[in-house]
């Protein structure tokens, strides 16, 4: 095997990784869903950028980038089954215990936020 082909693949490997942790970083970070999408798109060019600098074969990005997306609708689509698997195991589970103890709880006035108990507690 020869040098620069060493390098190609180097250079192949450093672009996949820098693109797995940028979005990495990003499913981490807090952020909406329109912010989210934009930081992808902004990174994701900055990346491509930095790629054609170093002489990457951005063809071959863009199959990297294709099979990268077709990866994430693939998580997407799992965890979106399991929010569902999980929405039927609650439902399942409050059948058994109305069932087990023969009355069917009041439904609250108001919704319960759980989103600032953080808040709360500082």
């Amino acid at each position: 095997m020869s040098k620069n082909a060493g390098k190609g693949d180097f250079l192949v490997g450093f672009v996949l990784g820098a693109l797995t942790g940028a979005l990495a970083a990003l499913l981490f970070a807090p952020a909406s869903g329109d912010e989210f999408r934009e930081q992808i798109k902004d990174r994701g060019i900055e990346i491509k950028d930095r790629a054609e600098e170093m002489g990457v074969d951005t063809e071959h990005l863009d199959e990297l980038r294709e099979r990268g997306q077709a990866l994430l609708e693939e998580q997407r689509a799992r965890f979106r089954e399991a929010i569902e698997e999980g929405k039927l195991a609650a439902a399942r589970r409050k059948e058994e215990l109305i069932n087990q103890f023969g009355t069917t709880p009041p439904e609250p006035e108001q919704p319960i936020d759980l989103t600032d108990i953080g808040a709360r507690s500082s």
